[in-house]
Order: C-alpha cells, then structure tokens, then sequence
C-alpha cells in the first residue's frame, strides 16, 4: 500500500482552521447533564426509558429501542438476539468500521466478506447474492456515510433465504429509503451515539429490534442477564439464566441523547444544506467523483462526503495546507490481521480498485456553507 507524504494526523481546532470532524454538544445537552447530575439517577433510570421512548417514535416507527453503551454493545446484542450461534456464517461489508465485524470474532462466527459497490461504497448486493448459501443465518449491511443500501434488493434476498438483516446505522440516522425512515425497516437497526456522530452521548448506542417479543430478553442481556424490572419490583427469584452483558446506558448519557433529540431536525437539516452545497461545488469538478450523490428514492444521512480524487495524497496534502483536514475514516477490514482467516485467498475488485482513492472531507455542525465553499475552491484550484 501507498504511504502519505507527510504527516496527516489529528490538525488542531484553531480558529482558521476547518477540522474533519467536531462533536455537536449544545448548550442544552449541558443543561440536560448537570440537571442529572443533581438528580438521584445517575447510573440507569428514567431518563434512558424516556431516551428510548422518543427515538423509537421519531426513528423505530414505535419498534422497540434498547440503549446501550456502545454502538457495537448494540451490534453484538443484535447478533445474539438473532439467533447467531458459534459456526453459524453471516455476510458482513467488507468496508465498514471493525465495530461491525469484531462481535462475530466474540461469538466464533464465520465472516463472509461482501464487496462494495463502487458507486456508493455501500455493500454489492450482486456479491451478497452470490455468497449466499444454507450456512448463511443474517446478512450485515452498513449505510456508508449515512446514505441507504438497497434495501429492497437485500430484503428480496433475505426472505428468499429466510434470514434476518441486521442494520448498521451507525451514520444513517434522519436518513430514509424510498420514504421509510432508516430504524423503521429491517428485523435490527443498530444507531451509534459515540462522540462524533450525528447525535452524541458521549458514547452510546441504541438498538431498533422489529420484534417486540425480543424486547425482555434484550433488556436481561443488556444487565448482566438479570430481570431488573423484577428485581427492582422486588419479585426477583435471584436466578440468572443466560448470560449477560455490562451494556447499559447511563442516563447522564440519556440526558444527552433527549437534547439531541430535541434539537435534532435543525442540525440535520444544516448537515443535508452542508451536503447540497458540496455537491453543487464539486459536481463538474473533473477529476473527482462523488459518493452518494443523485439518488431520488433516498435521502442521505449526510455524516460523511466522501470523494473519488486522482492522486489522493497530493489532494490532501493540499487541502492540509490549507488548514483543511481530510482523510481516509473506514478502511477495508481484510488489511487486519484479526479478519485473515476469513480473507485469505479471497479477491475484492471493487474495493481494490478505489482503496487508494477515497477521501472524506469535513462535513458537522461548526461549519457553515462558507466553509464548504473554502473547502471547494481549494479542490478546485487543482492539485
């Protein structure tokens, strides 16, 4: 693999420069935190119930939503409650955050790697369908940058094998498909709240699960297998019979979580605006191609943008220069040696083809369509 030119790491946040990403924490959300730190619930209390509540009415079509700690605590639940079991094989993206792929490693399950679509970096439904067979127990997807798989496609094949899909949200949240709201789809839907994403608690995550019969099971495996509304009602037998997990969410995170979402649709919709103005900058920019541009039956989460540049490194160098901060975010997971025994010998054209060449610009809610437009005219002074 190539090596970078010069030194690309974290840029500092001074005031003339634009860095790639900035967590979004409002004044309520601090107001919301110190609220709770003075009140008696801390730790898991009402406030996680109401976080899961108003999520699941504005993102899960009233679904139950489970929070927890992590946007991975959330993947791997998912995967138990699907049924995953040691030697049972799943179809997993092979570009997405190892946060995707590592639960399996927990659960010694087979990984088969699909390669992505060049078009979106999303997972290639043609190489889903193809490695598809009776071993197969759920098929992975991830919505890269917040913009929709083709869900209709993966669902055809899903039912066609009778297998659940688990969706990886993590940067898709406001994002929707063919006018379904993404958490309001699939048998699992997977929301990450870690520090830059669209909506943060700190770290955090929450899990969309269609069938509401999962629902106490997911909530005893969240808390170390107990029944807590038992034990808290003072009727626990004091039996644990599965085992659990330490994957419960705080509500000092909760707190967060609820001003986010009091405030989410106006710093989504600047995020879409940021978006628009990119692809209205960049759309005859020659020697670049957008990822998830032009799609009319999905609408774009807008977490990242991401472009396929000519001569990537030189174009970074530039824009680094330039006090603009840009980089590579996910990599392909065959390039880890803890995924080896799942890619050796196996060959991903599409990925191989543009691993080189993408790069993700800046793109959170410190920015403003001036900055884009800075952004813009830098790419488009040539490189």
């Amino acid at each position: 693999m190539k090596k970078p030119v010069q030194d690309m790491s974290t840029m500092e946040d001074k005031s003339d420069n634009i860095v790639l990403f900035y967590p979004q924490v409002s004044d309520l959300a601090k107001q919301y935190v110190v609220d709770t730190l003075n009140s008696r619930w801390i730790g898991q209390g009402p406030k996680v119930k109401l976080f899961e509540d108003r999520f699941s009415k504005k993102f899960g079509s009233n679904r139950p939503a489970i929070a927890v700690g992590s946007g991975t605590d959330a993947l791997h639940l998912s995967y138990i409650l699907a049924g995953l079991k040691p030697g049972d094989e799943v179809i997993a993206p092979l570009f997405t955050c190892t946060a995707t792929n590592i639960p399996f490693l927990y659960m010694g399950v087979k990984i088969n790697f699909a390669d992505i679509d060049p078009e979106t970096m999303n997972i290639d439904v043609n190489h889903v369908r193809d490695l598809m067979n009776e071993k197969i127990k759920a098929i992975v997807c991830v919505h890269y940058g917040g913009l929709p798989c083709d869900m209709d496609e993966l669902q055809t094949i899903a039912n066609e094998w009778n297998v659940p899909i688990i969706e990886d949200a993590a940067h898709a949240v406001g994002a929707s498909y063919k006018g379904a709201v993404i958490g309001s789809i699939s048998d699992f839907t997977m929301f990450s709240f870690q520090a830059i994403k669209h909506i943060t608690t700190g770290d955090g995550g929450m899990l969309i699960v269609k069938d509401t019969e999962l629902l106490d099971k997911a909530e005893r495996i969240r808390w170390f297998g107990i029944d807590r509304k038992s034990k808290q009602a003072g009727i626990w037998e004091n039996d644990i019979t599965e085992v659990g997990y330490k994957y419960q969410m705080t509500d000092i995170a909760a707190a967060m979580g609820i001003a986010s979402l009091n405030e989410f649709d106006s710093h989504s919709n600047h995020r879409k605006t940021l978006f628009k103005v990119y692809e209205e900058e960049l759309s005859k920019c020659e020697r670049l191609k957008i990822i998830g541009s032009g799609f009319n039956d999905r609408e774009h989460g807008a977490w990242l943008f991401t472009v396929i540049v000519e001569d990537r490194y030189t174009l970074q160098k530039k824009l680094r220069d330039h006090g603009i901060e840009s980089n590579q975010v996910h990599f392909r997971n065959d390039r880890y040696s803890i995924f080896k025994e799942f890619t050796y010998g196996k060959i991903f054209p599409n990925m191989d083809k543009i691993e080189e060449d993408y790069l993700v610009l800046p793109l959170h809610t410190k920015m403003t369509e001036n900055d884009v437009k800075r952004v813009c005219f830098v790419i488009k002074s040539g490189w």
